[in-house]
């Protein structure tokens, strides 16, 4: 085999090795960055002031739809459960 063949193969092997490499690592962290976001949801919902029946409910849109769910909760929900009880 010629040497210089060798070489650009080896190149070739290495360079799709390290693109492979790189996204394992993407892929983990984009997964470890979700379940933190899901599971930090969840924890908020149970520690929010909101009714148990709210909490059931929320807990259950997140589990229904984990991303979608979570983001909701982050964005909108959250809030709502900080506001001042009015009587």
């Amino acid at each position: 085999m010629n040497p210089q063949l060798a070489d650009q193969m080896t190149l070739a092997a290495t360079s799709e090795n390290a693109v492979a490499i790189v996204a394992v690592v993407v892929v983990a962290a984009v997964g470890i960055a979700y379940a933190a976001l899901f599971v930090g949801a969840l924890v908020s919902i149970a520690r929010s002031r909101l009714t148990g029946a709210m909490k059931l409910a929320w807990a259950a849109f997140a589990v229904v739809a984990p991303f979608l769910g979570s983001a909701i909760w982050f964005l909108i929900g959250r809030r709502d459960s900080r506001r001042p009880d009015t009587v």
